[in-house]
């Protein structure tokens, strides 16, 4: 037998193996680092949590029981007890930062203590003075230029300064008090910390002073009574580059796209603050603001019968489209809200005539419009006999919206009415209160309207879950109360639409006022308002989807501006029964929620407005200097895209919806000569990288949006109206398009600025004719084309069988057999049928890849607007604008086969088959 091994051969052999295939020529080095670092972490637990004890026979001597060897064993093993007990606690504890959800985390928050919440902060300036970890805070930090160190000893004296100013004039307050005189103005102005907003009729509102150390960031724009709150969670519109003149938060840092989704819809709530939303109030008579709504579109027959009666008492609003006449056509300005303020029940205002008593109304709309509708209502009130002023209140009155399942709930537990023995809760208050269960706002009348105060929210923050009986005497209450919804009982006037009480709801108690209170009663206990609270004024109105599908209802909340910010935080932090918080959103999740809901937003889809007509002008340009920053090889050529059958180039502007090319109206205007031209693309590839800064500031230059201007809107309603007129042709505005909802009815996917065309109208191929100017970049001996003369055959087999005519899926089943022997004997003579007598086609001249061919540019009936997948169907869908005159004729010759379309992706050539759908 041979020499046995030693006890380190084999296990020697083996690492050295390991080491051998862990060598630099190995690429295994940073994974053999990492298993060692692990290594020596478990090592390091694990003798963290041992627990070392002493063997039997250390209290033994010559094999009896020694008392002092006894009693020292168990002291040891006592002590490592401790000792084990202590380091295993410290080794897998985690750090104070560590403890955030993931969500609230920040990347700072491990050296600054005020990153984390406040109950952690001991706790982390603890850990770091045990670490010896660096801390960072501002307050502490010195300066480190000498700039730096001359404004803050500067602000240190100004501080100073204006500390003792304040001191000496509140010692001039007291001694006036004791001795029953009235205080300095001065002194008066100080403690009312702020001034009564000035009556402005027909004049722009002033936007609210800031503080000083945040005046200097809010030159050029104004920001929301959120907006610290936001900028910490959101990202927000670029500094310089605000939006509306607003600082608006455009969507949460996380991640939200498919938690937004299920929040407006199926679990929770989703909460914006749209305070940006501009408010403007008329005051009049009944019959004069009659005759200036007529002027601006509310002309519905129902509106001013008695159909309209509750509206005009005020319980419910008006939602549709302001517009205008311009060259004896109606121009659309935007979408609006139009509330009443409920008339008073005095019995000297019910004796007075109703010519003579003066009514309120709010208009409520978007920021992107409200200079063109603030001008147009001016216009109409300083007309001789109007007798009607307008006040822009956008700086005095802010707005929240909710949706979702859990929306009633987290107003129910973060609103509670304002009521003591002199002023009792109103009818509406009552109202609001019993709905106690409901699920979806869309479940009250349409847009009703609720009117009452309430108290501080920060009496009552953080608010509690609140607390559901599964009764169904309380469902049948419930749905008795929506069947019957006596808000008209008791009915009084808005306390939102009195300057004073919006003023006084302004001047709350500070923080620190409530925090001396709260210390004073029972921990878990609510403040009762006193007489220092005073009451804030809102209006609740329910709105719900105008397109009848089965979708949540929204609750906007109006009050006033400064108002807004206690109530959010009480939103906010609202704990649901659902066991998670409202989510907050930005302007993209807006949009998200009006696009899975199939309605178009203003301005994106509304292309037909001024407002809308400059967006897309934006747009364009933002969509432009994209395309210029990537690499040539990175981005779409559009001149060589192929359409198939001979046509190559794009169609329009790609990074455009380009009316301007479907109705050949003038082009965009171009750089002049004073103005830096755009680089030609003729230059070599070492000269890209310059030629990007130039690109883009050319591309900064707004265009002139006359051409978009000229187009004309036509609704839904006005639609039918032409299909169903005798006229032929019927009378249709010059340029005139529509908004439309586009339904793909197979597979296929759509991106903004896809193409929109009808069926072929004519078998026979035509040569491609517009009197548009077509792109440089686009071969003009290359527009014509010979189509197959069955493509609109080919198109009409793609439509699925569940979306076709009764004859036509009988003519289908007929032609295809539908038992398996049938199918077995065809697929055999498919087979071994011999080869086709004559070679294939071309390529490209009958079908892209089993795709029909994309009719020519002269079915080009429109453009999307936005489109993307939408997850409430499950597939592509998409909002555009279409011509009129275009499609006309095909809906008058069929109903069904006229509404089928085709659409195309920029840059793509393969189409989809979809119907639209009129708006």
């Amino acid at each position: 037998m041979g020499p046995k091994p030693s006890s380190g051969g084999p296990s020697g052999s083996v690492s050295a193996k390991r080491n051998a295939a862990s060598g630099p020529g190995n690429g295994s080095a940073s994974t053999s680092a990492k298993s060692d670092v692990f290594r020596q972490k478990r090592a390091m637990v694990h003798s963290a949590r041992h627990i070392p004890a002493q063997p039997a026979d250390a209290a033994l001597k010559d094999g009896e029981l020694d008392l002092q060897a006894f009693v020292a064993a168990h002291e040891f093993e006592i002590r490592s007890l401790e000792q084990s007990m202590a380091t295993s606690k410290s080794v897998s504890a985690s750090r104070a930062f560590q403890q955030v959800p993931r969500g609230l985390r920040r990347r700072t928050a491990s050296h600054n203590p005020k990153r984390v919440p406040r109950r952690l902060r001991t706790r982390a300036r603890k850990e770091m003075e045990e670490d010896n970890t660096p801390t960072v805070e501002s307050r502490k930090r010195k300066p480190r230029t000498t700039r730096a160190r001359i404004r803050a000893e500067t602000a240190k004296r100004l501080g100073i300064l204006a500390a003792r100013k304040r001191k000496r004039l509140l010692q001039k307050a007291k001694i006036a008090q004791n001795e029953g005189k009235e205080p300095p103005s001065a002194v008066g102005n100080l403690l009312k910390r702020q001034l009564k907003p000035k009556i402005r009729r027909n004049q722009l509102n002033d936007p609210p002073k800031p503080a000083a150390k945040f005046r200097k960031r809010q030159i050029n724009k104004t920001w929301l009574p959120t907006h610290k709150w936001h900028a910490k969670r959101a990202r927000m519109t670029e500094p310089k580059n605000p939006l509306w003149r607003f600082a608006i938060p455009l969507t949460p840092t996380e991640k939200i796209y498919r938690p937004t989704h299920r929040a407006q819809g199926e679990r929770g709530t989703m909460v914006w603050d749209t305070s940006y939303m501009s408010t403007i109030g008329l005051y009049g008579s009944l019959q004069k603001l009659e005759k200036i709504l007529k002027q601006i579109g509310v002309e519905q027959e129902w509106c001013w019968n008695d159909k309209g009666k509750k509206w005009r008492m005020g319980l419910k609003a008006w939602s549709g489209n302001l517009s205008r006449q311009r060259d004896g056509h109606t121009r659309l300005m935007c979408p609006a809200t139009v509330l009443w303020n409920p008339e008073p029940l005095n019995s000297d205002v019910e004796a007075a005539s109703t010519d003579q008593q003066s009514r309120q109304l709010y208009i409520r709309i978007s920021p992107a419009a409200f200079l063109e509708v603030f001008t147009e209502l001016v216009r109409l009130a300083k007309m001789k006999g109007s007798g009607v002023y307008v006040e822009d209140l956008r700086y005095e009155i802010g707005s929240i919206e909710l949706t979702g399942p859990a929306s009633t709930e987290t107003l129910l537990s973060t609103i509670t009415p304002y009521s003591t023995k002199e002023k009792p809760k109103n009818r509406h208050a009552s109202l609001f209160g019993s709905l106690k269960g409901l699920t979806n706002p869309a479940s009250l009348p349409a847009n009703s309207v609720l009117g009452f105060q309430i108290q501080d929210p920060r009496l009552r923050h953080p608010p509690r879950k609140m607390e559901f009986v599964n009764d169904a005497e309380a469902e049948n209450k419930l749905l008795e109360l929506l069947a019957r919804w006596p808000a008209e009982e008791e009915l009084e006037p808005y306390r939102l639409f009195d300057r004073n009480n919006r003023f006084q709801a302004t001047c709350l108690p500070t923080q620190q006022a409530i925090n001396k209170r709260r210390s004073a009663i029972l921990p878990g206990s609510f403040l009762k308002a006193a007489q220092t609270d005073p009451p804030i004024p809102i209006i609740l109105i329910a709105s719900r989807s105008p397109t009848g599908m089965q979708a949540q209802g929204t609750w906007t909340l109006l009050m006033p501006w400064k108002c807004i910010l206690p109530l959010w935080y009480s939103i906010v932090h609202c704990p649901l029964v659902s066991g998670m918080n409202p989510r907050f959103g930005g302007l993209n999740e807006t949009m998200q929620v009006a696009f899975e809901r199939g309605l178009p937003w203003f301005p994106t889809d509304f292309l037909d407005t001024d407002a809308g007509a400059e967006w897309e002008l934006d747009q364009r340009q933002q969509r432009q200097r994209a395309y210029d920053r990537r690499p040539k090889s990175k981005r779409i050529e559009w001149a060589t895209v192929d359409l198939g059958a001979g046509r190559k180039g794009e169609v329009g502007n790609p990074l455009a919806c380009d009316f301007e090319f479907l109705f050949g109206l003038p082009a965009p205007r171009k750089p002049t000569a004073e103005e830096p031209e755009l680089v030609q693309a003729d230059k070599s590839d070492d000269e890209d990288a310059m030629d990007v800064d130039e690109k883009d500031a050319a591309s900064q230059k707004t265009p002139d949006p006359l051409s978009l201007k000229l187009l004309n809107s036509v609704t839904g309603a006005g639609f039918d109206r032409l299909v169903a007129s005798p006229d032929s042709p019927p009378t249709i505005p010059p340029n005139a398009i529509m908004n439309v909802r586009v339904n793909l009815l197979s597979r296929g996917a759509v991106t903004t600025c896809a193409r929109i065309y009808r069926l072929p109208q004519s078998p026979i191929p035509t040569p491609t004719s517009s009197n548009a100017e077509v792109p440089a970049t686009i071969p003009q001996a290359s527009r014509t084309s010979s189509l197959p003369h069955d493509l609109r055959t080919q198109w009409l087999s793609k439509v699925p069988s569940g979306c076709k005519p009764s004859s036509q899926r009988r003519r289908n089943n007929n032609t295809k057999p539908t038992d398996m022997e049938s199918r077995r004997r065809l697929l055999a003579q498919e087979l071994t049928a011999p080869p086709a007598p004559y070679p294939p086609p071309a390529p490209n001249q009958v079908d892209i890849g089993g795709h029909p061919l994309v009719p020519d540019t002269a079915d080009l009936i429109g453009f999307v607007t936005s489109g993307s997948y939408c997850l409430r169907d499950g597939k592509a869908a998409a909002m555009g604008s279409i011509a009129v005159d275009k499609v006309l004729p095909g809906v008058k010759a069929s109903h069904k086969e006229g509404r089928l379309c085709i659409v195309r992706n920029a840059g793509e050539n393969v189409g989809w088959i979809a119907r639209w759908e009129a708006i």
